[in-house]
C-alpha cells in the first residue's frame, strides 16, 4: 500500500513541476516554498481550498496592489500549471485539540475546561457547560472577571440613546484616560461597527464575520467567517454591528441574510434569507432585539430594491411579520407613486431602529426613493420613503408615521437614530422621540401618537425649505430641484447629519449631534430602466466648493430647538463619527481631525483628546468591566479601548 501511495504522490508532483517553476518566479519570495507565509506575505496554503481555479486565476492576474501584491502576467498555459502546483501545497487546517486545564479561583472555586486563548495576565476558558469564563492570573490561582454594565445592542439601549450612568470617568479623571488595548480586524479596511458587550465578551462585526473578544484585554476568543458573496457588484460594503439577546448573537450578511450565532462558540444556529441579493438587496446594519423577536431591514435604495422591515423569531429564525415600505400597486399609499418607479421605489430600511418596551412599539427609519435625483417617474409624496414608522412589535401593524422629506430629490434618508426619552414638556412628563434629520431640521414628537411638538433648523446652510408648516409638510423654496446643468442645494447629499450616533443627557435636556455645514451640486439625468446589478440613481451629485464645508459638533436644547453651543472642527468635513453622552456631563465624539475627544456637555469646552489619525466611520460606546469603566470605538480597522491609567 505504501509504495502505491508514494507512486501517486510522485506522479502528482511530476505533473506539477512546470507550475513549481512559475510559483518560484512569482510567489515564493512572499508566501514561502510551502505556501505557509514568509517575511513579506501571508500564508496561502490554508486559503487555497476556498477558491476555485477560475477565482484563483483572476486573483493572481489582478493582484492586490493596495496590499502590496502586484498583478502577475501569467499566460493561460502557465496559469494552468501554476494552479495545478498550488493544489499540491494547499491544506485544510484541522482544528487542533484545545488544552484542558483545572484551575482554582481566588474565591475557592474549581474550574475545569479547555483553554481558548491566553496571555501573560489573562486566559479564556470554555467550561464543560459550554460557557466561557474570563480569568486573570493571581499567583497560582486565577480571578474570574466579567462586565457589570453591558452594551448589548447597537446603541446600548434599545431606545436609541447613547448615554451611560457610569461615573468613573468624569471631568476630574478624564485626563488619565488612556488606551488599554487594541484589536485590529484583518483586512477590514475602515470599520463602521459599534462593539457590543455582554457578560464580559465583546462582539465586533465586519462584513460576513464576527469576532468575540475578552472585553478587558481584547484577546480573541472565537471568530465566525463566511465568504463574501461572489459576483455581488453593488451593496454589501459595510457591517455596522451585531445584537445579543440571551445566548445568541444576531447579525446580517452582505447578501441580505439574517443569522444567529452561539455567543460562546460562534457556531451558526440558523440562517434566514431576507431577500434575493440578485434583485439588488443587501444588508449593512445591526439587527434590533425586541421581546422574543429580532427586527431587521435591508439596503438597496440606490439600486431600486423596495424596502421592508421584518421580524423573526429569535429561537428559530422564522419570519413573524413583514412591513413593506413601498406599497404594492392598489394598496393604500400607492396613490403617492404616479409612474413606473413604484416597482423599484427604494425606501430602504438598512439602519437600526429603536424600541420602546413600555409601549411595545418599534420605531424604524426609512431611506430615500430610488432614482433619487430624478422624480419624473414617481410623481407624488412617495410613501413611505424618508419616514419614521411606528410599528406594533407583535404584529408589524403601522400605528403612525411621519415623512420628513416628501418626494425627495436629494437623497436625504431618514436613517438617523431616533432617540426615545421621557422628559418634561411644557409642564408635563411626556414620552418623546428626538430626531435630527438629514434634511436640516430637528424634530420632537410625542412617540405615542406621532404628534409633532417642535421643528426647527439646526444648521445654517439650508436652502431647500423655509420651514415646516402646521400641516407637517416642508415649505419648499423655488429652484432647488436637480437640473441637467446642476443645482446647488444645502444641505449636501451627506445631509445636515447622518447615521452616526447622536446622544441625549436627561439632566441637562441637551441633545448632542455631529453636523455638516456643506452643500451639493445636484445633476439630473435620465437614468434609464432598472437593471439587476446596477445602480438606479437618475443623476449625480458632488460637494460644492463654496461655501467651504465644515464639521460642527452641536448641543441642541430639545425644548426650544436652540443651539446651546457649537464646536467647529478644522478639516475637509469628511468624517462620520458620532457621540456618547455620560452622567458625569462629558460627551465623547469622533472629531474631524481623527481624534476621539471628550468635551464638557454644558459648554463644549474640550477636556481630553486621543489622536487616532483615522477618518471616523463609527461612534463610541462604553461598558464597565472588572469594576472599571471603558470607552471603546472603531478607528480605521482597529477597535481601541480606553480606561483610566494608574487606577
Amino acid at each position: 500500500m505504501l509504495p502505491t501511495l508514494l507512486l501517486i504522490a510522485a506522479l502528482l508532483l511530476q505533473g506539477a513541476e512546470p507550475g513549481r517553476s512559475t510559483y518560484e518566479s512569482y510567489c515564493v519570495r512572499c508566501h514561502g516554498a510551502d505556501g505557509r507565509g514568509g517575511e513579506m506575505g501571508p500564508a496561502i496554503a490554508p486559503r487555497l481550498p476556498a477558491q476555485n481555479d477560475q477565482q484563483l486565476a483572476a486573483f493572481i492576474r489582478s493582484g492586490r496592489p493596495e496590499r502590496g501584491m502586484p498583478p502577475s502576467p501569467v499566460g493561460d498555459a502557465g496559469m494552468a500549471a501554476l494552479i495545478k502546483y498550488l493544489r499540491t501545497i494547499e491544506r485544510r487546517e484541522d482544528p487542533k485539540p484545545l488544552p484542558r486545564v483545572t484551575l482554582n479561583t481566588t474565591a475557592g472555586v474549581r474550574i475545569d475546561g479547555h483553554v481558548l486563548a491566553e496571555g501573560l495576565d489573562d486566559l479564556q476558558v470554555r467550561t464543560d457547560d459550554g460557557r466561557v469564563r474570563l480569568l486573570r492570573r493571581a499567583g497560582e490561582s486565577v480571578r474570574e472577571v466579567t462586565s457589570t454594565a453591558d452594551w448589548p445592542t447597537y446603541n446600548g439601549d434599545p431606545r436609541g440613546n447613547r448615554y451611560t450612568t457610569a461615573t468613573e470617568i468624569d471631568a476630574s479623571t478624564v485626563s488619565r484616560l488612556g488606551m488599554t488595548w487594541m484589536f485590529t480586524v484583518p483586512g477590514a479596511g475602515v470599520l463602521q461597527v459599534t462593539p457590543v458587550v455582554v457578560g464580559g465578551i465583546m462582539y465586533v462585526a465586519s462584513i460576513n464575520e464576527c469576532f468575540a473578544l475578552d472585553a478587558g484585554s481584547g484577546r480573541q476568543i472565537w471568530r465566525y467567517q463566511r465568504q463574501r458573496t461572489k459576483d455581488m457588484s453593488i451593496g454589501g460594503s459595510a457591517n455596522r454591528g451585531v445584537a445579543v439577546a440571551g445566548d445568541r448573537v444576531f447579525m446580517q450578511t452582505d447578501n441580505a441574510h439574517l443569522i444567529a450565532l452561539d455567543r460562546f462558540t460562534g457556531a451558526l444556529l440558523w440562517d434566514t434569507e431576507l431577500a434575493d441579493w440578485r434583485k439588488n438587496y443587501s444588508s449593512s446594519s445591526a439587527p434590533l432585539p425586541a421581546g422574543t423577536l429580532i427586527i431587521s431591514g435591508v439596503a438597496g435604495g440606490e439600486h431600486g430594491a423596495n424596502g421592508f422591515v421584518a421580524a423573526h423569531d429569535q429561537a428559530t429564525g422564522k419570519e413573524v411579520w413583514r412591513f413593506w415600505t413601498v406599497p404594492k400597486r392598489g394598496e393604500p399609499g400607492s396613490e403617492t407613486w404616479q409612474g413606473k418607479d413604484i416597482d423599484h421605489g427604494g425606501a430602504p430600511t438598512w439602519f437600526t431602529g429603536s424600541y420602546d418596551p413600555d409601549l411595545d412599539t418599534i420605531y424604524w427609519p426609512t431611506g430615500n426613493p430610488s432614482k433619487e435625483y430624478n422624480g419624473d417617474d414617481r410623481q407624488g409624496d412617495n410613501l413611505y420613503t424618508d419616514s419614521i414608522l411606528a410599528l406594533d412589535r407583535a404584529t408589524g401593524r403601522l400605528q403612525w408615521y411621519y415623512q420628513f422629506t416628501p418626494h425627495d430629490l436629494w437623497d436625504w434618508d431618514a436613517t438617523e437614530t431616533s432617540v426615545l426619552v421621557d422628559a418634561e414638556w411644557q409642564g408635563q412628563r411626556r414620552p418623546l422621540l428626538l430626531h435630527a434629520n438629514r434634511n436640516g431640521f430637528f424634530y420632537v414628537f410625542d412617540r405615542r401618537d406621532g404628534t409633532r411638538l417642535l421643528t426647527t433648523p439646526f444648521v445654517t446652510r439650508l436652502t431647500w425649505a423655509s420651514g415646516v408648516g402646521a400641516d407637517g409638510r416642508p415649505v419648499r423654496l423655488p429652484n432647488q430641484q436637480p437640473t441637467k446643468e446642476g443645482t446647488t442645494v444645502c444641505p449636501s447629499q451627506d445631509g445636515a447629519t447622518n447615521w452616526y450616533s447622536p446622544s441625549f443627557d436627561p439632566s441637562s435636556g441637551l441633545y448632542f449631534v455631529q453636523t455638516f455645514e456643506k452643500c451639493s451640486v445636484y445633476v439630473k439625468s435620465d437614468g434609464g430602466d432598472w437593471q439587476s446589478g446596477k445602480s438606479y440613481l437618475g443623476g449625480s451629485q458632488r460637494t460644492a466648493d463654496d461655501p467651504v464645508p465644515q464639521r460642527v459638533l452641536k448641543a441642541i436644547d430639545i425644548r426650544t430647538g436652540g443651539i446651546r453651543w457649537a464646536l467647529p472642527q478644522p478639516g475637509p468635513a469628511h468624517s462620520w463619527g458620532g457621540t456618547l453622552a455620560t452622567a458625569t456631563g462629558l460627551v465623547f465624539a469622533g472629531a474631524e481631525d481623527g481624534s476621539l475627544i471628550a468635551v464638557d456637555g454644558a459648554t463644549g469646552t474640550l477636556r481630553w483628546r486621543f489622536p487616532t489619525n483615522q477618518n471616523w466611520k463609527a461612534s463610541p460606546m462604553t461598558y464597565t468591566f472588572d469594576g472599571h469603566q471603558f470607552i471603546a470605538v472603531a478607528a480605521g480597522p482597529t477597535i481601541v479601548a480606553f480606561s483610566l491609567r494608574d487606577r
